[in-house]
This record gives C-alpha cells, sequence and structure tokens, in this order.
C-alpha cells in the first residue's frame, strides 16, 4: 500500500479531545502534493496518527455552513 503523504497547510480549531488526548480537529490538508481542502478527523497527540475522517472542498463548505445556519438547532 502506497504511503499517503500529507501538509497540514492551516490548524483551523480543535472540536473536541478525549480522554485519551486524541483530539477531533478541522484543518486545511494537502493531500498528496495536491491543493488543500478542509478536514475534519480525529488525531493522536503530535499527529503520529489519525483517525478516518470527511475531506471536503471550499463550495462543499460555503453549503454545509448554509445548511447548519438554516437548520434548527
Amino acid at each position: 500500500m502506497a504511503e499517503i503523504k500529507f501538509e497540514i497547510t492551516e490548524h483551523i480549531m480543535v472540536l473536541s479531545e478525549s480522554a485519551k488526548g486524541w483530539t477531533k480537529e478541522l484543518n486545511l490538508i494537502s493531500w498528496n502534493g495536491r491543493e488543500p481542502k478542509y478536514d475534519i478527523r480525529d488525531w493522536a497527540p503530535n499527529h503520529e496518527k489519525m483517525g478516518k475522517g470527511v475531506t471536503l472542498d471550499l463550495d462543499e463548505v460555503v453549503k454545509l455552513k448554509k445548511a447548519l445556519n438554516d437548520s434548527s438547532l
């Protein structure tokens, strides 16, 4: 299996932290040298391991923001 290369180009925020020190973060990440995308996933301390996550382009983030603003949360 090929190694996945990533670079966190902008750390935006920590959404939560588990008792074991993993954090759920929103970041801009460049995957395998591509254009950075918004990414939400769990990270081990120091970003040495990661969990599964979701990656969104700017258009998807705008739609998600609108849907959250329009919802009755």
